[in-house]
C-alpha cells in the first residue's frame, strides 16, 4: 500500500461530511495539488487533538518555555474552510501515532490503515505490501491550529442528553437513566 508523506503539508485539517449523527470524519493533508483524505472515527479525532495539545504542553514545560511551541493556536493559522473536493477516501484509519521531533521541532502524526497486521508506528521503512500510511510533519503552531479546529468540529455534533450524556437525535432518544421508573414524591 502507499505511504502518503507530507513534510510539511500546505494544509492539514480534520473535517466532516454529513449531518450530526451521520457525520463521516476525515483527516486531510494537501500539498502542491496532491490531496490525501483518510476516514476515522469521531473519538479518534478528539483523542488526536487532545494528545497533540498534551504533547506540546509537555514540550513547553520541559523547555521552560524556550521553544518555538506556542501556548495557544495562532489566530493567523485558523483554517475554517471546508475539506478539499473531490473528497475520495484513501483508507480507513486503524491506529494513530504521535511523536515530537526535537531536532527539527516538528510534530509527527501518522495515521495507519485499519488492518489485521499493523506495522511498527513511525517506522523508517514501510513495507510495500503493508497498510496505507499517512505521515505528516507540521510545526508546533500548525499543530495547535489543527487541534483547535479538530476540537471545534467534534463539538459541533449532537447535543448531549442532560441526564445520561449520550447524544440526542432530532427525535430525542431512549435515555437509560429514564427507564420508565420514576421516584414518587409520596
Amino acid at each position: 500500500m502507499a505511504v502518503y508523506s507530507y513534510d510539511p503539508p500546505d494544509r492539514f485539517v480534520a473535517g466532516t461530511v454529513g449531518q450530526p449523527g451521520q457525520r463521516t470524519f476525515y483527516l486531510q493533508a494537501s500539498s502542491a495539488g496532491r490531496v490525501t483524505s483518510v476516514v476515522l472515527e469521531k473519538f479518534q479525532v478528539s483523542l488526536l487533538a487532545e494528545r497533540i495539545d498534551e504533547l506540546l504542553d509537555e514540550v513547553l514545560r520541559r523547555t521552560g518555555g524556550r521553544s518555538t511551541v506556542p501556548a495557544a493556536a495562532p489566530a493567523g493559522l485558523a483554517d475554517d474552510a471546508p475539506l478539499d473536493l473531490p473528497l475520495t477516501e484513501d483508507f480507513r484509519v486503524g491506529a494513530i501515532a504521535l511523536a515530537w521531533d526535537g531536532e527539527d521541532e516538528r510534530v509527527v502524526i501518522e495515521a495507519q490503515e485499519e488492518t489485521e497486521e499493523p506495522i511498527e508506528p513511525l517506522a523508517e521503512e514501510v513495507p510495500e505490501t503493508g497498510p496505507g500510511v499517512l505521515r505528516v510533519r507540521i510545526s508546533p503552531a500548525a499543530a495547535r491550529a489543527f487541534s483547535k479546529r479538530a476540537m471545534q468540529i467534534v463539538g459541533q455534533g449532537r447535543p448531549p442528553c442532560p441526564l445520561c450524556g449520550l447524544p440526542l437525535d432530532a427525535e430525542g432518544h431512549i435515555c437509560p437513566r429514564q427507564n420508565g421508573h420514576r421516584v414518587s414524591d409520596a
